[in-house]
This record gives C-alpha cells, sequence and structure tokens, in this order.
C-alpha cells in the first residue's frame, strides 16, 4: 500500500506526507535515482533540478535525481525521516525515524552529517 501522496505544505512548497501511520524504523519509500557524473554537473548547476539533487557515489562527487517521491521531502531540523544511498541498486531509501501519524508530513535533514544543524542554500522554516 502506498503511504505517502505529495501535497502542498504551507509556507515550503510542496511537500511529502503520510496517508497512514508509519512505526519507527519503517521503510517509507525506495525510489530509483538517475546519477549525474560529477562531470557533468557544471552542466546542471543553474538548473532548477540543482535545488532537486543529492550527492551521489565515491566521495559524494557525483549527484543524483531521485524519482518517486523522493525530491519532494522537505528539509527539518528535528526530522521524522532519514535517507539512504542505496549504490549498488541505484536507489534512495526513505526510513522512519520515529512514529509517524497518517496526515504528518514527513521530512528530512538534507544535510550529509543528517544531525547537522548547519544553514542551508534556503531560509528554512
Amino acid at each position: 500500500m502506498i503511504a505517502t501522496r505529495v501535497v502542498d505544505s504551507p509556507g515550503r512548497g510542496r511537500g511529502v506526507f503520510a496517508t497512514r501511520a508509519l512505526q519507527a524504523g519503517e521503510v517509507i519509500e525506495r525510489a530509483p535515482v538517475i546519477v549525474i557524473p560529477g562531470d557533468e554537473w557544471d552542466d546542471m548547476a543553474e538548473t532548477t533540478l540543482a535545488d532537486h539533487c543529492f550527492s551521489w557515489g565515491p566521495g559524494l562527487q557525483d549527484a543524483a535525481i531521485v524519482f518517486g517521491h523522493g525530491s519532494f521531502y522537505n528539509h527539518s531540523y528535528s526530522p521524522n525521516a532519514r535517507f539512504e544511498r542505496l549504490p549498488d541498486e541505484r536507489l534512495m531509501q526513505y526510513v522512519a525515524r520515529r512514529a509517524i501519524a497518517a496526515g504528518e508530513e514527513i521530512t528530512i535533514n538534507y544535510h550529509e552529517g543528517q544531525e547537522s544543524q548547519a544553514p542551508l542554500w534556503f531560509d528554512v522554516t
């Protein structure tokens, strides 16, 4: 059963919301990625897609566009989910860090050190 949907998130654009209760440790989504080699990044850096990519590959020198709902999870410094790269499968996996209620927005920390409180390239609401 699909556990998420993408809808408007007040003040944040679109976001991913739980359609049913999720348990801590539950896999929310396994989304396929397309890898952009680092030497092609200059062609992408100034596009709209650049804000929706994740670092990828050895040394995180590449980027990945995540399909499914993967590029719509909003950032939080107190996220209720985390992302996990599965490079051998070319997937990004999203896992609940705690129980998430039906109707609650699912958020991740965009930083590589997913506990980081460092500023991002946009104002965090």
